[in-house]
């Protein structure tokens, strides 16, 4: 689709648009530390049983990891734990840093991430380090899923997003990875473009330059 000249913002998904992830790279983390069943709970897009109660901020950091100690019946560090989450992410490529910091000069940059507070308070803003400047550096505002007790697809973390960031969906282009997620916001009155496997958030920029 054709960007439309009322578009005023830019809202994106975080793991799959701007951060490189792999979910394997976590459940062989887990069940090295004896979760055997890490897969059966850890989806690209969804998770299940504890991952999602962290991810949608249902329990604390503190809670997730005494329910992995539980499940694995081995004493646990927080850092092993967490480490084995982290694995998840694998990085922040610069040339997608400089492309926001660019953005950032015609629109408002915002991001909605499905995510958990072990991951956002460790590897996350770690991985925005790499230009030098703190995550919040390249974005206007910040949602995420485990302040907003709802993971993507569900309406109500979008209509979160509304309304703390202020934006109104028919002036806001939305970018994710996952069909569910573009549908619920396109239901709501978002502007949408799927970033596909292979694909770059910013080709879609480019590709409407091209084509004046």
């Amino acid at each position: 689709m054709g960007i439309s000249i009322n578009i005023k913002n830019l809202l994106f998904d975080l793991g799959g648009v701007i951060m490189d992830i792999e979910r394997q790279r976590c459940v062989e983390a887990l069940e090295k530390l004896g979760m055997y069943d890490a897969g059966l709970f850890l989806g690209d897009y969804v998770q299940s049983g504890p991952f999602l109660q962290l991810e949608n901020g249902d329990i604390s950091a503190a809670q997730f990891r005494n329910e992995i100690r539980a499940r694995v019946a081995a004493p646990l560090t927080d850092l092993q734990i967490d480490d084995a989450m982290n694995k998840f992410l694998i990085g922040i490529p610069v040339r997608r840093l400089a492309q926001l910091r660019h953005l950032r000069s015609r629109y408002k940059i915002y991001m909605l991430s499905n995510t958990n507070p072990i991951m956002f308070r460790t590897k996350i803003p770690e991985c925005f380090q790499i230009e030098g400047y703190e995550m919040n550096y390249y974005f206007d505002g910040i949602i995420t899923s485990f302040e907003s007790h709802a993971s993507k697809p569900d309406l109500q973390i979008f209509r979160r997003a509304i309304s703390t960031l202020n934006i109104i969906p028919e002036e806001t282009l939305f970018f994710d990875d996952s069909e569910k997620n573009i549908e619920a916001a396109r239901g709501l009155g978002f502007n949408t473009h799927l970033v596909r496997p292979g694909e770059e958030f910013y080709d879609f920029f480019l590709n409407q330059d091209s084509a004046k």
